[in-house]
């Protein structure tokens, strides 16, 4: 953990959802049904056996309920903290239908990963060397994913990350309290245990290291980069302090520290979870006014609406049907957001308003970096997002993607299941057997 500062802003943060006790994880792994034809295991990305690996704890073989969850995602630890579970596996458990609450099975997931990281348990072994290398360009969930899957078959694997540490964007976007960034940082490191994995951080593909430079030193590159700074209004007087994009200032807290002195106002624009986690986290330090702005109707939001609901009882303010035109400022510093009003259908009414702000995060997305990539020979490039079979090849041999570049901005666990692909796609290529 030595990577990481010590005196982050996020470590006032406390675990949202505390995990469950023995007694606990029991009585609900009994509640199972253990469907045969199980719609949680269809909701699951990766696809996770969960009525096996609920079995498991309700016989308290905790180590063979572990097993199940990473065979099938190296990540299970973290998805089970990160993954909206209410509208993936829980969210499809029959218990729904049967008016009756249904399994915690992400709660379940992180008590039997949990244990597997606190008892120091490996599962998974490199396998014989292969003689082929594969370089990955970013060290996220779908590079880590990746490259673990690709030791079990035996290639050796270089992960180029730009940052000083791995993990992506658990370490650097998921909110402190579903996890923090020392957490992912474990994760990374127990994933790349299985040994024979060089990572260099610090080096930006592009910058410190060519293109045509990865795969002349590779058999095979996987492109795993993730999602680009954050996009902004480009409206008057955006320029001024204490104006952030809102990906970078989460990143910033999560990492070290950022400065709320003199905020008792603070906006968010967009309605998205990016929107959502800033405003929670903005209250969590102590904010005590904290507005998100948003150009539509509460129920009209991307975001999720249990998310947004904790976000409420924890003291946020909606503005709903409100477009920011511009920015209030004095003594070179925001002091608030002029919106202008909008109707049921998004259209100017003609009316506009000022949201009082010492501090504002623009929340409307992120670039894609799949520009990177363009001029390749074989790789398509679509609005920024890399185009790829359901395997995560491009047009050109030995050229694969996944994750947030590929599939434009998905969950943790879409990166760990196109990852885990990709690596077997990419093993097939080079002569493996697996397929």
């Amino acid at each position: 953990m030595s990577r990481l500062a010590l005196d982050r802003a996020e470590a006032q943060f406390d675990d949202f959802k505390h995990g469950y006790s023995r007694a606990q994880a029991e009585a609900e792994a009994n509640r199972c049904l253990y469907c045969e034809d199980a719609p949680c295991i269809a909701k699951c990305p990766t696809a996770i056996n969960i009525p096996e690996f609920i079995r498991k704890i309700a016989t308290d073989n905790l180590k063979g309920s572990a097993r199940t969850i990473f065979s099938s995602n190296i990540l299970g630890m973290s998805c089970a903290r990160v993954c909206p579970v209410e509208v993936l596996c829980v969210g499809d458990c029959v218990y729904n239908g049967m008016d009756a609450p249904p399994i915690q099975i992400g709660k379940l997931q992180r008590y039997a990963t949990d244990r597997a990281f606190e008892e120091g348990w490996t599962f998974f072994e490199a396998g014989p060397d292969s003689g082929k290398s594969v370089g990955l360009i970013g060290g996220g969930p779908a590079s880590l994913a990746c490259a673990h899957e690709l030791r079990k078959a035996g290639h050796a694997v270089t992960i180029y990350e730009k940052r000083g540490v791995i993990g992506g964007l658990n370490a650097t976007g998921v909110a402190p309290y579903k996890m923090r960034a020392d957490r992912a940082v474990e994760e990374a490191d127990w994933i790349l245990s299985i040994g024979g994995v060089d990572v260099q951080t610090g080096v930006e593909v592009g910058v410190d290291v060519s293109l045509a430079d990865l795969q002349e030193r590779h058999d095979a590159v996987f492109f795993g980069a993730g999602l680009g700074p954050d996009r902004f209004l480009s409206a008057p007087g955006e320029d001024v302090a204490s104006i952030h994009g809102a990906v970078a200032w989460i990143e910033a807290m999560k990492l070290g520290q950022v400065s709320l002195d003199g905020v008792t106002h603070a906006v968010v624009l967009g309605g998205g979870n990016t929107a959502i986690d800033a405003v929670r986290e903005l209250l969590g330090l102590g904010v005590p006014c904290v507005t998100m702005v948003y150009r539509g109707d509460e129920a009209g939001m991307s975001g999720y609406q249990h998310e947004w609901s904790e976000a409420k009882r924890e003291g946020a303010r909606g503005a709903w049907r409100a477009q920011p035109v511009g920015f209030e400022h004095g003594l070179g510093t925001v002091t608030g957001v002029t919106c202008a009003v909008l109707d049921g259908d998004k259209k100017p009414t003609g009316r506009s308003y000022v949201e009082p702000a010492e501090l504002v995060l623009v929340a409307i997305g992120q670039s894609k970096l799949g520009d990177m990539l363009s001029g390749l020979e074989g790789v398509t490039v679509e609005w920024g997002r890399v185009v790829t079979d359901a395997d995560g090849a491009t047009g050109r041999p030995g050229f694969y993607a996944g994750g947030d570049a590929a599939n434009g901005g998905k969950e943790v666990v879409n990166a760990a299941a196109e990852g885990m692909r990709a690596a077997r796609a990419i093993d097939s290529y080079l002569g493996g057997d697996r397929g």
